[in-house]
């Protein structure tokens, strides 16, 4: 198997845009790979959720915070658009997305075109519209609709990480524990069936659909 290892123009950290429709959306589905990522190299973080009342506004920027514990820089932006309404707002995202250009990320982490959820479908969607030349992963997150697919992209994560990630869920976003998915269980059965998938050494992976890679 050949391993892909990001490689930057120039001495600088690595760009992440982080793109999330809800509080808990980054974290379930791309949390390990963040905190891998500025484990490994210096790391610039622009944290973005697009929707949420003031406490999950707190909860979110917990949970950011948390994940990018030890990055060189963060940004967490927090937006206020409705709650499972943003294909009826897609000027307003747009306009927010427009916004977001100035930050010139190195790697776009986003929703799945083919999410059943509609907000997250947008959010991929006005990422795709947004940035063209750039990489773009969209990460996946577990739900009623059964949605999963077949990603291409696996982050192989150490035990520490897969802990670490399962226990800023649990402790950061308070509102979602009586739901009946959000748990330790969940969280971890999907990461363990992707570390099989792509043999990772500790037994567990995140993975992304990538749908537009560029080797040179």
């Amino acid at each position: 198997m050949l391993t892909l290892r990001p490689d930057l123009p120039g001495n600088r950290p690595l760009r992440i845009l982080c793109l999330g429709a809800h509080a808990d959306d980054l974290e379930i589905g791309c949390g390990g790979t963040i905190m891998h990522l500025v484990r490994s190299r210096p790391v610039e973080c622009t944290w973005v959720v697009l929707s949420g009342t003031p406490e999950r506004h707190a909860e979110a920027r917990a949970g950011a915070e948390a994940v990018t514990a030890g990055a060189v820089g963060r940004s967490v932006r927090l937006e206020q658009f409705r709650d499972g309404f943003f294909p009826a707002v897609w000027s307003e995202l747009k306009e927010c997305f427009e916004g977001l250009k100035s930050v010139q990320p190195d790697l776009v982490l986003t929703h799945r075109r083919d999410d059943r959820h509609q907000d997250h479908r947008t959010v991929a969607e006005l990422t795709w519209n947004t940035w063209r030349d750039h990489v773009i992963l969209e990460y996946e997150i577990p739900k009623y609709e059964g949605d999963l697919g077949h990603p291409s992209l696996y982050v192989p994560l150490d035990r520490d990480l897969v802990d670490r990630k399962v226990e800023i869920l649990l402790a950061s976003f308070g509102t979602q524990r009586s739901r009946h998915w959000f748990d330790a269980d969940t969280f971890r059965a999907l990461m363990r069936l992707r570390g099989l998938e792509c043999a990772s050494p500790s037994g567990y992976a995140e993975a992304f659909h990538a749908p537009k890679v560029v080797l040179a």
